[in-house]
């Protein structure tokens, strides 16, 4: 009898533990360790997010003539992370959509003299550096580290299809009268085009500017690559 009234008292005393006990502990595991556990992970991501970036090789040489009829090379653009695209202004498809997102990428680094971004035309029979002014200032260019670029035809089509391998070419019989790539060339400071990996492991080479996750990639590689 003494030892049941015992059991009784033992298992009477863990349950009054286990109410008053158990829910701190997992208040605790909540609010320490197991969110401290996902910030060290979230941590550790960051800091070898710059390893992902894959190192494609150097960019291809170019010497074109800006809206502002200044030459622009890629010296033009040496200690400096930019973006890079083919475009038209006449573009009835996707290029408006490439511009906005080229927009929230000025936005989003305006101010630091370490950023820039090309924006090349595949119509430079139309897109005079004239045209190009009017183009820049028409979409609210602020920095000056956008530039519009135009020039030699066949260079141009060569710097796209076989130095960026970027398509670019004409076609009578699409709207606008040219087709083009709308991925983004990404290139470090160093003159290097550089990208990120897919869930594959395999580089993805150049970013959507048509996606808001491409955007969105590309934004935070520019910074880590500013970090460099």
């Amino acid at each position: 009898m003494f030892k049941n009234k015992s059991y009784i008292g033992i298992a009477f005393i863990i349950l009054v533990f286990g109410i008053y006990a158990v829910p701190k502990i997992v208040s605790r595991i909540q609010n320490s360790d197991v969110v401290k556990a996902d910030r060290l992970d979230k941590l550790s991501s960051d800091s070898n997010a710059e390893a992902t970036l894959v190192k494609i090789g150097p960019a291809p040489q170019f010497e074109l003539t800006n809206q502002n009829g200044e030459k622009v090379t890629n010296d033009t653009y040496k200690d400096k992370v930019y973006v890079l695209e083919f475009f038209f202004t006449t573009c009835p498809s996707i290029c408006p959509k490439m511009n906005q997102s080229m927009l929230v990428l000025e936005k989003k680094f305006f101010g630091n003299p370490n950023f820039g971004i090309v924006s090349v035309t595949i119509d430079p029979m139309h897109d005079t550096s004239e045209v190009l002014k009017s183009h820049a200032e028409l979409l609210g260019v602020k920095s000056s580290n956008w530039n519009f670029l135009t020039g030699d035809r066949q260079t141009i089509f060569d710097l796209a299809n076989k130095g960026f391998n970027l398509y670019a070419g004409e076609n009578s019989k699409v709207n606008g009268g040219f087709e083009h790539s709308g991925m983004f060339a990404l290139i470090d400071k160093k003159g290097n085009i550089r990208c990120r990996k897919d869930e594959f492991g395999n580089p993805i080479l150049y970013y959507d500017g048509l996606e808001k996750s491409g955007v969105r990639d590309i934004q935070q590689d520019i910074s880590i690559l500013l970090e460099e």
